[in-house]
């Protein structure tokens, strides 16, 4: 067994074991509130991230909170130069809509991102009319939210004519008809088969 020294001994050693150590100079040290804050370099990058990701993004539909509507008003737009007896068909669901977008569950960044590019694949694949599922949102803590925003967007879409409710058997007031401009190829097609210009 290790007999210990009398407490001034082991601290007599000490002092000769540090007695070559020279201390730190003063402008080492740092100071405890000259750290950077995390928080604040962490909310700041992800603020740069979210505009450089907006900068990237060609979805130009609006973010702005939009005037509400009524989760069973009847909604309708119809461009200038929209026939109204086009119009009036689109209203009745005369057009068939085979190319579905479905927005239920959806967030609004969600929504809006999938109504942007839904109507531009649509428009690619010479898609006359379509139907869009917003729901009413009747439970929702702001009813009709989404249907709201969805009103709104599709008036922004340069490739839309003219939308409206949906007849019952398709949704009712929580879906609407979409119908598109037709596509640069899709009216080369017809100049040539009607030899109009």
């Amino acid at each position: 067994m290790k007999k210990s020294l009398p407490p001034t001994d082991e601290l007599e050693l000490f002092r000769a074991e540090l007695a070559d150590v020279t201390p730190l100079a003063s402008d080492a040290e740092v100071a405890v509130s000259s750290a950077p804050d995390l928080d604040a370099i962490a909310l700041e990058a992800r603020r740069l991230a979210a505009i450089t990701d907006r900068q990237h993004d060609s979805n130009f539909l609006s973010t702005a909170e939009p005037p509400l509507v009524d989760p069973y008003a009847e909604i309708g737009y119809r461009h200038d130069g929209v026939q109204l007896g086009v119009y009036q068909a689109l209203r009745g669901g005369k057009y068939e809509s085979r190319y579905v977008l479905d927005l239920h569950r959806r967030t609004v960044e969600q929504a809006r991102n999938d109504v942007f590019h839904f109507i531009q694949d649509a428009v690619k694949r010479e898609q006359r009319c379509v139907l869009i599922l917003h729901g009413r949102g009747v439970r929702a803590p702001i009813p009709a939210l989404l249907k709201s925003y969805v009103n709104v967007w599709l008036q922004q879409l340069p490739d839309v004519l003219a939308f409206h409710s949906a007849q019952k058997r398709d949704g009712g007031t929580g879906a609407l008809y979409v119908l598109l401009k037709k596509s640069d190829d899709a009216k080369q097609e017809n100049r040539e088969r009607f030899g109009t210009r």
